[in-house]
């Protein structure tokens, strides 16, 4: 067995070097930053993948693996000001790009490449120089450096032609290479490659005989699964993507098994070694389970959504903790000062070590499973604020080097590491009790005796209960009167969430999918009947009873009455049906004027689903579910081949999901309900005209669109002329729930919903608001109003009161007019649309006035179907 010396090659690397040891840091503190503001910003998720892959790990490759070359080859040390120009070269480059890419500024993006290949392509020159006659048994090393060198020009040029936005599905095979050559060779190939030596130096004991031997023996097979991984992109074979990430984790694993058998010798005792023994776990774990992900829908889309799912975990679990561990070990070392010093600063830098391992590492396989979304948050927290602990633990060393003080060096007390770890285990812990207990449905007062009067029998029953397809199974459960009776609820569904809520009070909590509650009913001495309470489960049939063998029968239960009009009204205070209210403060009117398409033809968009209480009439507040905060949702608009990618993240309290009509797409994956806390990626190719409705998928499906999630895309039909004024109305029927009678504000009323009996119906989800905020065109402009009936259930029949369309196009034809020129000798006075339908209809008025809009099914006109065009 050897060691290897990892003292610097020459004076030249020791102290501190400022374009040597601030700007890691410097990204690093941008990735916090970013995390932190991530939703005010834009392509934030981007943004925070690449300032901490290409920012603070480029940077460090450039640093460090400059470094062992010169170590292990034994050759004179990289100038100072030589390498203080390259590494400053590839900073300004990586900047550049970071803020090219976000603002959609193409040449900008491509300066800022051109600089990060440059430096690359000059630090991989000077790998080459240090070759020469060398004869070292770690020569191998320096060839992992070259091939990973090699391969980032290829991963940069890649990255600036997806800024060009592609088309689909030339995108997405572009964005698979792009992943794969930067992950797997610039990152991937650098860290293995340095780890034959470093890890084992880390460890402080020798090197396995034989490892180098088979670090020569893996490269070649990482090398043919990138080769394979890129191949597949240009040959459009997708199945050839998931061969190549089994031939790269069979590079892997001749490695890892050196690993292995080095940590066996002397296992890990500190954060060095921890961090990146978790980092590397990470890396065949994530690779493995996006290997899953593909084998489920090997497809491009399959494979983009795997590797959308993974890569989050491969860059905080892999890149980060391996980066955070290795520069723990290294900074020290260059910062020199003699042993002491170098012992002092390595403590610092282990300071709470197994808390912050613990915490990163169970964090992320938490935000890893189906959890709520609030856990997920928290866990989420937990891991940045363990991996950006590095930052000021880093500084405090570098201050501790300054002043020379070497004091950190006493022994760590026994049973410290454990009880740390047993701390992070416990806040973990913590975190999914807290955020799972945030559920309102939870917060009830303590539940009524299911008993009657009956003596206890002495008996327990035990019954398990699956939730799932809108049934509960089984769904009746018979004991004997004054039994003792316990219930697990397990959701079994895929997707949905569920909860098992009992006449008496007893409640389960919502569940999200896999997860399971215990009900203890306590003593049954009479029928009660049980729901799921999650809106329009119980409709859909999720229903069960208890029945009590000898016990007495539940009691009848008694309907609400059902809702009237003046009902309706005087729960809220104010009448349903009247206009002369206008709006309140904090109502969340919506702008109708439709922007122009944007010149890009891919549409990148983010739709956050969340649960908030707001104003949707005068007077009248309700829970609505809302895609960005809106009901309907936001309108996005392109042409004919311009592909939209939407992110669908549920930051609800429930499943839901979301439909696009405006493309062709099996609906299994893409539309599947994501449970709270979940994503997914979305992407369709708009091949057809027309003003094309989007909504949730999830049933009840007239519950998820009735409560707000719902919205409209634009797809421009050829050679559409341009209009002075383009409007988007978007129709849609509203049934108010009461408060639940603590204060908060009611969801969609189920009962009225499936009677078909709505309160309003609206423009833009809120009544009347245009009657009371006008829409302003001069004398003689073309108006275009686009068109949508998103229902769920009422058909529309656009009429604008004193005009009369010359163009109308509808469902994709026009039924008057053309794009050339307007009917002249005919007309139209409505669109009629039934729900889902949509079209647009133009005019032009030429005298002074107010000219009403309306649904003229005259009923919903009076809802609230109603607004004003004003010609002045």
């Amino acid at each position: 067995m050897t060691t290897i010396d990892s003292r610097p090659a020459a004076s030249s690397t020791r102290g501190f070097w400022p374009m040597r040891d601030l700007p890691v840091v410097g990204w690093l503190v941008a990735v916090l930053v970013v995390s932190l503001v991530h939703p005010f910003i834009s392509a934030p998720r981007w943004l925070m993948i690449h300032l901490l892959v290409l920012g603070a790990a480029g940077h460090a490759i450039l640093v460090w693996s400059r470094y062992f070359a010169d170590t292990l080859l034994r050759i004179p040390a990289t100038p100072r000001r030589e390498q203080s120009a390259r590494l400053a070269l590839f900073n300004v480059g990586v900047l550049v790009v970071t803020m090219g890419v976000p603002s959609r500024i193409w040449p900008l993006t491509v300066a800022g490449a051109a600089l990060v290949i440059a430096a690359v392509v000059w630090h991989v020159w000077a790998l080459v120089g240090g070759l020469g006659p060398t004869k070292s048994r770690f020569a191998s090393t320096l060839h992992f450096y070259l091939a990973a060198g090699s391969l980032l020009p290829v991963g940069a040029v890649l990255g600036v032609w997806l800024a060009r936005d592609l088309s689909d599905p030339l995108d997405t095979r572009v964005r698979i290479a792009h992943v794969g050559v930067n992950l797997l060779g610039w990152i991937g190939l650098t860290v293995l490659g340095t780890l034959v030596t470093l890890w084992p130096t880390m460890l402080r004991t020798r090197i396995v005989e034989g490892a180098e031997v088979w670090s020569r023996r893996a490269l070649p097979a990482l090398l043919g699964g990138i080769t394979l991984v890129l191949l597949a992109s240009w040959t459009d074979r997708p199945w050839v993507v998931a061969v190549g990430l089994v031939t790269y984790l069979g590079g892997v694993a001749m490695l890892a098994v050196f690993f292995v058998l080095t940590a066996r010798v002397k296992p890990p005792r500190e954060f060095p070694t921890w961090s990146v023994g978790a980092g590397v776990a990470w890396l065949v774990g994530g690779l493995s389970w996006a290997l899953v992900l593909i084998a489920r829908t090997p497809s491009w889309h399959g494979i983009s959504d795997a590797l959308d799912a993974v890569t989050p975990y491969l860059a905080a679990g892999f890149i980060a903790q391996v980066l955070l561990g290795a520069l723990s070990y290294l900074v020290p070392v260059v910062l020199g000062g003699g042993p002491a010093a170098v012992r002092a600063a390595n403590r610092s830098l282990d300071a709470a070590s197994a808390l912050r391992v613990t915490l990163a590492n169970l964090g992320l396989v938490v935000c890893a499973l189906p959890v709520p979304s609030v856990v997920r948050v928290i866990a989420s927290t937990l891991v940045l604020g363990a991996l950006a602990s590095f930052v000021p633990l880093l500084l405090r060393s570098v201050r501790l080097r300054h002043r020379g003080e070497t004091a950190l060096v006493e022994a760590r007390p026994a049973g410290q590491h454990t009880g740390l770890a047993a701390v992070g285990l416990a806040l973990m812990l913590g975190a999914v009790a807290i955020g799972g207990a945030v559920d309102p449905a939870s917060l009830g007062g303590p539940p009524d005796s299911a008993a009657a009067g009956v003596a206890a029998t002495g008996q327990t029953v035990r019954v398990r209960v699956e939730a799932a397809d809108m049934r509960f199974t089984p769904d009746k459960i018979e004991v004997d009167a004054g039994d003792h009776l316990i219930i697990t609820l397990v959701n079994t569904d895929d997707t949905d969430v569920h909860d098992l809520v009992l006449e008496t009070g007893h409640d389960s909590g919502r569940l999200a999918p896999g997860e399971s509650a215990v009900v203890d009913v306590g003593v049954v001495g009479r029928d009660v009947d049980g729901w799921c309470s999650v809106i329009g489960h119980k409709q859909m049939g999720m229903v069960m009873s208890i029945v009590a063998r000898g016990g007495a029968a539940a009691p009848a239960a008694s309907d609400p009455p059902a809702a009237t009009a003046d009902s309706a009204h005087s729960s809220h205070g104010e009448s349903h049906s009247g206009s002369d209210a206008g709006p309140g403060p904090d109502a969340r009117l919506i702008d109708p004027a439709l922007p122009p398409a944007a010149q890009s033809r891919v549409h990148r968009v983010t739709f956050r689903v969340t649960e908030q209480e707001q104003e949707v009439a005068p007077g009248v507040r309700q829970t609505l579910w809302t895609y960005n905060g809106t009901a309907p949702g936001p309108t996005l608009r392109g042409r004919v081949g311009d592909r939209f990618v939407i992110t669908l993240v549920n930051d609800g309290k429930i499943g839901h999901s979301v439909d696009f009509h405006a493309g062709v797409r099996a609906p299994d994956k893409v539309m599947r309900t994501i449970p709270p806390g979940e994503s997914l990626v979305y992407r369709f190719t708009a091949r057809r005209a027309g003003i094309w409705m989007y909504h949730c998928s999830s049933m009840p499906m007239s519950a998820h669109i009735a409560n707000g999630l719902f919205g409209a895309v634009v797809i421009d039909p050829p050679d559409l002329p341009e209009v002075d004024h383009e409007f988007v109305m978007v129709q849609s029927e509203q049934f108010f729930g009461p408060e639940d009678g603590s204060g908060n504000a009611g969801e969609v009323d189920m009962d009225k919903l499936m009677a078909e009996r709505p309160d309003k119906v609206s423009f833009n989800g809120y009544p009347n608001q245009y009657d009371h905020d006008p829409l302003v065109v001069s004398p003689g402009d073309r108006v275009r109003f686009w068109i949508l009936d998103a229902g769920p259930n009422r058909a529309s029949s656009f009429h604008v009161v004193g005009g009369q369309f010359d163009r109308v196009w509808t469902e994709g034809s026009w039924t008057l007019g053309s794009a050339s020129a307007p009917a002249r000798s005919t007309g139209a006075q409505v669109l009629p649309l039934l729900p889902a339908q949509g079209g647009f209809v133009e005019l032009t008025l030429t005298e002074r006035g107010d000219y009403p809009f309306v649904s003229h099914v005259m009923i919903d006109a009076e809802r609230g179907a109603h607004g004003i065009l004003r010609v002045r």
